[in-house]
Parts: structure tokens; sequence; C-alpha cells
């Protein structure tokens, strides 16, 4: 199982928590742990699916590379984190 996280300033806006779930891409991962916590999936992704601009999501401490079909592979005992990144001066 995967475990995914999401940082405390998502929290502060929707209620989730961390969660194992399954999945062997991001986008599986993410489909998976929204169907738990659906509320958040409008934070982290576009209408369209793809990954929000000001949005990163991070496999075992790396940033993704496909944010646009995530098909980034994430190992079975992996960690994902989901975080909003800050932007300006």
């Amino acid at each position: 199982m995967v475990t995914v996280h999401v940082t405390p300033n998502l929290r502060r806006h929707v209620s989730v928590e961390s969660a194992s779930v399954g999945g062997g891409t991001v986008a599986e991962v993410l489909q998976n742990y929204f169907q738990r916590f659906p509320i958040l999936r409008g934070y982290v992704l576009e209408d369209s699916g793809v990954l929000r601009k000001h949005m990163t999501v991070f496999i075992d401490g790396l940033t993704i590379q496909d944010r646009k079909n995530l098909s980034d592979p994430v190992p079975s005992n992996g960690e994902v984190f989901i975080m909003q990144t800050l932007s300006g001066g």
C-alpha cells in the first residue's frame, strides 16, 4: 500500500488525513485517495484531471515528472506527498 500525506497548509482548508491506498501510478493513487476524501480533488486537480499549477506531488521525496497524465510509477510501499506550492516574491 502507498501512504498519501497532505501538508498542513491544505489541511487548513479541507479535513483530510494521511491514508494508505492502492495504486501503481500517481493517477491511480490519487484516484483511490480521492475516493476516501473527495473534497480534496478540486484543490489538487483541474476539471480535466491535470495537476493544478500551484500544486506539487512528490513520490518518496522526488517531484513527479508527468503533471498532465500523472503516469509516474509509485512503489507499492512508497509515500506520496501532496502540497501547495508558493509563488511570488
